[in-house]
């Protein structure tokens, strides 16, 4: 069979949206469908999603792509051989075991409701907001599992009570879709994969499974939590009411650490995806590298069961596309996403404002959950093309506040940390891009695939039944011939100062949270 017959399906659940992709032997996508799905925002500062739109999102982005392929002439249902799977990391939800049914919405990982959780955990443990730190790579911080999971059993007697009575299941989004792809009530299995797991704040780095210590601390019981595998393995069949049943789910990651994979990061590179929010993460090899400017220590992949560990340093940044979602749907400043990059193009500079993006308080490096947006510098002369601009460098900034705590993070010395590969939606906008670039002072490698979260899924799954090696997936020299380079064409003293003056306008973010409505 020729590596045209052969299909690798890939599963790519986001924020905003779910996607299928196939992909042929060539890794070359030939079909693809996407749905979004509603974002409930029932409070300040809360996001919620309805678990089982997401499902029925799935379903249809999976029967959709099939029919889109072979429509194309492409024999899908004879030639897919596995299906990789991809999601939005922390978001957590609990359902009931007997019925399959969600007790609550998904808490989103973007979600502040539970600040005050984080602050009782602070003063009640002796380490504080690092008491964690050391097992489990993370801070206590809204952004991670543990704590949504706490809100849900502190706040939804459904989910107290099942527990009470074993009828509770916990899991991020990839455990919720495979539990419910591998059968729901009749049998679906109960399984994470150890990125999903890392952002959890109950797994231990180095021993790859859940912390006992932690899950005392938290009175967590064990038995609610999945079964821990590695990302590329095969996991369980797809069961029948699923338009692909009997094929094999093989691979399955967090999304940036997909998009790792499919940027073929190797130790001592990194990448950046752009999405709703962005994500930076540096492959720190074998070695478990501890931060001391506001990083978290993570798992980068685990390539197979018996394959070595790959570890991460990550910075995260909550708000970097929905800041451009904010321009449409909550000023409309413009009526597509597109858009902004033509309206910001109407201007050489801001003009001087500078915009920060804390809807929800700011993650890396600075884990200022009291942090809310501002617009600072504006004069009568403002006007939107400046602020399209200014929100465009605030996405652009908020990836250099990370980039500059890595590499003093960082131990490793070579060139490859000065060239920055990203990926994403908003990569298609050139004038991000070159801003990137002007403001790191370094360049920027766009991919010719700028899907690569999808592209990292479906590598996982076609290395675990043998589709692909890893000579294929790691061929960095080969996706590079055709990228797009930006090189950075802005003075220093010009970069020096704008950057003052953004840390500048950061501080002004502080200590915001508790503004009479």
């Amino acid at each position: 069979m020729s590596c045209e017959d052969v299909f690798i399906g890939a599963i790519d659940q986001g924020t905003t949206s779910s996607r299928f992709i196939i992909y042929d032997g060539s890794s070359k996508a030939i079909g693809i469908h996407h749905v979004e799905f509603t974002q409930f925002y029932p409070q300040p500062g809360w996001v919620e999603h309805d678990p089982m739109e997401i499902l029925e999102s799935v379903k249809v982005c999976v029967a959709k792509a099939v029919d889109k392929a072979t429509a194309d002439g492409f024999n899908v249902d004879k030639g897919l051989k596995a299906i990789g799977l991809t999601n939005q990391r922390e978001t957590a939800l609990v359902w009931s075991k007997s019925t399959g049914l969600p007790f609550y919405n998904a808490i989103v990982w973007m979600d502040g409701r539970t600040s005050s959780i984080c602050r009782r955990l602070e003063k009640e443990l002796s380490g504080g907001r690092t008491h964690f730190v050391e097992k489990c790579g993370l801070p206590i911080s809204t952004y991670f599992s543990a704590v949504k999971l706490l809100w849900l059993i502190e706040n939804v007697s459904a989910v107290k009570e099942a527990i009470e009575k074993k009828d509770a299941l916990f899991g991020t989004i990839d455990t919720w879709l495979i539990w419910n792809l591998t059968g729901g009530v009749k049998g679906g299995l109960h399984v994470t994969d150890v990125s999903n797991a890392s952002r959890t704040m109950f797994m231990n780095l180095r021993t790859l499974q859940w912390d006992e210590t932690i899950l005392e601390t938290l009175k967590i019981p064990a038995e609610i939590l999945p079964k821990i595998v590695s990302n590329s393995e095969v996991i369980g069949d797809i069961a029948a009411g699923w338009p692909i049943t009997g094929i094999p789910i093989a691979g399955c990651l967090g999304d940036q650490h997909a998009a790792m994979l499919g940027q073929s990061c190797r130790k001592g590179e990194a990448k950046s995806t752009y999405g709703t929010g962005a994500f930076i993460l540096l492959n720190t090899g074998e070695g478990i590298v501890k931060s001391k400017h506001g990083l978290l220590t993570t798992l980068a992949y685990k390539l197979g069961p018996n394959a070595p560990t790959n570890y991460a340093l990550e910075g995260s940044v909550a708000i970097a596309g929905a800041a451009v979602q904010w321009l449409r749907d909550g000023l409309g400043l413009i009526s597509s996403a597109s858009e902004i990059e033509e309206l910001a193009s109407q201007v050489d500079s801001t003009g001087g404002i500078y915009f920060v993006p804390a809807f929800s308080g700011l993650f890396a490096p600075w884990w200022r959950d009291d942090a809310r947006g501002v617009i600072v510098g504006m004069t009568r002369i403002t006007n939107k093309a400046h602020i399209a601009r200014a929100v465009l460098e605030s996405m652009c900034f908020q990836v250099k506040d990370v980039l500059d705590s890595m590499h003093k993070d960082s131990t490793q010395d070579s060139k490859e940390e000065s060239l920055l590969r990203v990926d994403g939606g908003a990569t298609v906008n050139n004038l991000l891009m070159q801003t990137q670039a002007d403001l790191l002072g370094s360049s920027v490698v766009r991919p010719v695939d700028i899907e690569t979260t999808a592209l990292g899924a479906a590598y996982a799954a076609g290395l675990a039944i043998g589709v692909w090696k890893e000579d294929h997936i790691f061929n960095s020299q080969e996706k590079m011939k055709n990228a797009k380079v930006f090189r950075p064409i802005m003075s220093e003293e010009v970069r020096k100062k704008k950057f003052e003056s953004w840390c500048k306008a950061v501080s002004k973010t502080f200590d915001l949270a508790d503004l009479a409505l």
